[in-house]
């Protein structure tokens, strides 16, 4: 994510570290170095004159010029006018005062409207709201079919009236079924075009006069870069919506989209898409993102995901068979299970701080080997599970051809075993200082 981006800031800002003390000069010309960054990076230009200019403006002041550390000074100042650009605090979902909340989503085709209406509904799902999706998009082939599927699998009832009915009926009528069936919120899959035109328009506008929605969110294709900040404009000033949803975010190493919207349409960004799977969706977090950008990681949500994948119970489970060292190959599998539902490996390690993106640019994380580790567990009996010193090379053989995996793989999966039980008897003892670490591979 941002990748670009990031490898150009970091360049500019050696600019910078590799003077003890710098000027007004100094100041300017790393500036114009970070100015280029952005606009390659297809930032909206007024957005890259306002920023270098109030950055510019902050650098050259005296509190940064005559610092023992100018060059955090001023990585400090682009990290807040970073976040400030992007609207300085998390946005919210507004929920109306009664229910039900009426979510209008819209946007152009392509973009990922549909499956981010099903990935929002499930995520309000999850805090104990009861979504209704509502097909309005009667002219996309199979566009009604697609909403029913994300509703199937997402355990979430879909309202529609076919392909034949206006939308606008559809969705007065979708309103007293939520009202009548206890649906406290209701996201409306709106029509897209491949490009703005009026007869469009005027629907959504006939729409949004008809459920007088709480929220109006755009959904726009972050991959597209200034694409979707042309567009944003066009439907803030059409449809005065209340928010942006950016999708394909994983996917977008420049950083245009979600640098420039909040700023030319004076709109949040509510919620970032960032994967295919239905609950890769995220509320967006401007100084978190501004973190990223710069390559100092993002811990705040890698802790997040860490709680959503642990469960309580669970942790304290692990926590006693860790100090009297019960810890067996089934608890081992069962982490290699929780790793999983934190997502993306490679994803995982962009939030680290210090990781640097040209680092990860050639590398591939093998996620196989989760796989293979997983297999082979279970490719042995409860009594190898508990007691590994019982595999001898016999029962080897049988893992490796019950898993698909070799000998070898078996041997170096029994060893990274052992040294984690060890690992787990020091820290239990109190004997395990600053290392740590969960071997993978």
């Amino acid at each position: 994510m941002f990748q670009g981006l990031t490898e150009k800031l970091t360049a500019a800002f050696k600019r910078f570290r590799s003077k003890g003390k710098l000027t007004a000069g100094d100041v300017k010309e790393g500036m114009r170095e970070v100015k280029l960054a952005l606009l390659e990076a297809d930032v909206n230009f007024m957005v890259v004159k306002e920023f270098v200019k109030t950055v510019t403006d902050r650098a050259v002041g005296t509190q940064v010029l005559e610092s023992l550390v100018p060059a955090q000074q001023i990585i400090k100042i682009v990290n807040e006018e970073l976040c400030a650009i992007m609207g300085g605090e998390v946005a919210k979902l507004t929920i109306a005062p009664k229910p039900p909340t009426v979510v209008m989503m819209v946007g152009l085709q392509g973009a990922g409207k549909t499956t981010h209406c099903g990935k929002l509904a499930g995520l309000m799902k999850k805090q104990s709201k009861r979504p209704l999706l509502v097909a309005a998009d009667i002219y996309r082939p199979a566009a009604i079919r697609q909403l029913e599927v994300v509703g199937e699998k997402l355990g979430l009832p879909v309202f529609t009236m076919g392909d034949k009915t206006s939308p606008v009926k559809i969705a007065k009528e979708a309103l007293k079924y939520a009202e009548k069936n206890g649906n406290d919120m209701v996201f409306i899959d709106t029509a897209g075009r491949l490009q703005i035109d009026e007869e469009m328009m005027d629907e959504l506008i006939d729409i949004k006069k008809a459920v007088n929605p709480t929220e109006i969110l755009l959904v726009v294709d972050a991959m597209t870069g200034q694409v979707a900040v042309d567009v944003a404009k066009t439907f803030n000033e059409r449809l005065d919506i209340t928010g942006v949803i950016l999708t394909k975010l994983d996917g977008d190493t420049r950083g245009g989209a979600a640098l420039s919207v909040r700023y030319v349409t004076g709109k949040p960004i509510k919620f970032v898409g960032i994967g295919e799977k239905l609950d890769e969706i995220e509320p967006f977090y401007p100084d978190r993102m501004a973190s990223r950008i710069l390559g100092m990681g993002d811990v705040l949500s890698l802790i997040e995901k860490a709680e959503q994948a642990y469960d309580e119970k669970q942790a304290a489970i692990l926590e006693k068979k860790m100090r009297e060292a019960t810890f067996t190959l089934d608890d081992y599998l069962e982490q290699f299970g929780q790793l999983r539902k934190m997502g993306s490996l490679e994803r995982l390690i962009g939030m680290i701080p210090g990781v640097k993106a040209s680092a990860l640019k050639n590398a591939k994380v093998d996620e196989s080997v989760i796989g293979r580790t997983e297999a082979i567990i279970r490719s042995m009996t409860m009594a190898e599970r508990t007691d590994p010193d019982i595999i001898n090379a016999s029962r080897k053989r049988r893992i490796a051809a019950g898993s698909g995996t070799s000998v070898e793989d078996v041997n170096k999966l029994l060893k990274q075993f052992s040294d984690t039980k060890k690992m787990m008897k020091q820290f239990a003892s109190g004997k395990l200082g600053r290392r740590g670490g969960f071997p993978i591979g």
